[in-house]
């Protein structure tokens, strides 16, 4: 009986499973078909910038991926058209220091709250997290005011110096990070006689590199595309002193027709897809930090 019954049992499990590997690998290609549908989603305007910056002016806005006339020329003369190097200078410095400054800031204000056993401290991180709540807009004149009075208007101050002071949200994605490693090691560094500076400098800054990445990346995101700070601060200065967003979009000024221009907006193009190679560059080194940022706080969860 066993003999007969076992050849029985085996075909129905092989019955079985064909449709559950066919329903499967199913899945598999309407899952790839879909990533792919969003990814060309999500490319079409890079690759419609990258055509536009290779056209005449003449074809630039006629939404063909395939330039009709190549003109490769472009790339070389609008840096007489434009003082592009001026501007990503300018924005890259700005973007440096405004992401230095809120990331070291930020790591120790969120050390104080991760480490620090004190009355209120748990008050105190809600009012911090509270100023999230505060639209940018309602800040903003009062913010205009402080710097108008300290005389720094026309300078890169006012576009990074409140970093100083941290954020909100970095401090709070910072701390979670140091919440979890083990308080084990700071009570050590203490019975070997390290100040809180040397715990916070030699075992949570080494220990937390891939959070402060993430956060130093973020900001240098957010102060490179910081279109309307640049427009409040720098706008009455020279041409040469612009941030890139500020600049390009003085560029769609100068080249529009309704200003005198001649509709050379192939320089605009050429010029705004410049100024996204150093982000661009900028994230495909900081990678890695992102996975394992993740991976980290996922084995903490």
């Amino acid at each position: 009986m066993a003999t007969i019954v076992a050849p029985r049992e085996s075909k129905v499990a092989g019955d079985t499973a064909t449709p559950r590997r066919g329903r499967g690998r199913a899945g598999q290609i309407v899952l790839f078909v879909l990533l792919l549908a969003f990814t060309a989603l999500f490319l079409y305007p890079l690759v419609w910038l990258i055509a536009a910056s290779l056209k005449p002016a003449g074809q630039v806005f006629d939404n063909s991926l395939i330039p009709h006339t190549w003109r490769f020329s472009n790339y070389v003369e609008v840096w007489d058209q434009l003082p592009l190097l001026h501007w990503i200078f300018t924005s890259v410095a700005i973007a440096f220091l405004a992401a230095a400054l809120v990331s070291i800031s930020s790591s120790v204000v969120a050390f104080g709250f991760a480490y620090f056993r004190f009355p209120g401290r748990g008050f105190l991180f809600g009012l911090v997290l509270a100023t999230m709540m505060l639209p940018a807009s309602v800040t903003m004149i009062p913010t205009y005011l402080i710097w108008k009075q300290t005389g720094l208007l026309g300078t890169w101050v006012p576009l990074f110096g409140a970093n100083l002071f941290g954020s909100a949200f970095y401090i709070f994605l910072q701390r979670q990070f140091f919440l979890g490693l083990p308080r084990e090691l700071f009570e050590a560094a203490r019975i070997d006689g390290s100040s809180y500076w040397q715990m916070f400098w030699r075992i949570a800054m080494p220990l937390s590199i891939p959070s402060f990445v993430i956060v130093f990346l973020f900001e240098f995101q957010a102060s490179w595309n910081n279109f309307q700070g640049a427009l409040i601060y720098l706008n009455s200065g020279s041409v040469n002193g612009f941030t890139a967003p500020l600049g390009v979009a003085y560029a769609m000024t100068k080249y529009s027709p309704t200003n005198g221009g001649h509709a050379d907006y192939q320089y605009v193009m050429v010029a705004s897809l410049l100024v996204t190679l150093p982000m661009l560059i900028l994230f495909s080194f900081g990678q890695r930090y992102f996975i394992e940022g993740v991976a980290t706080q996922g084995r903490k969860g």
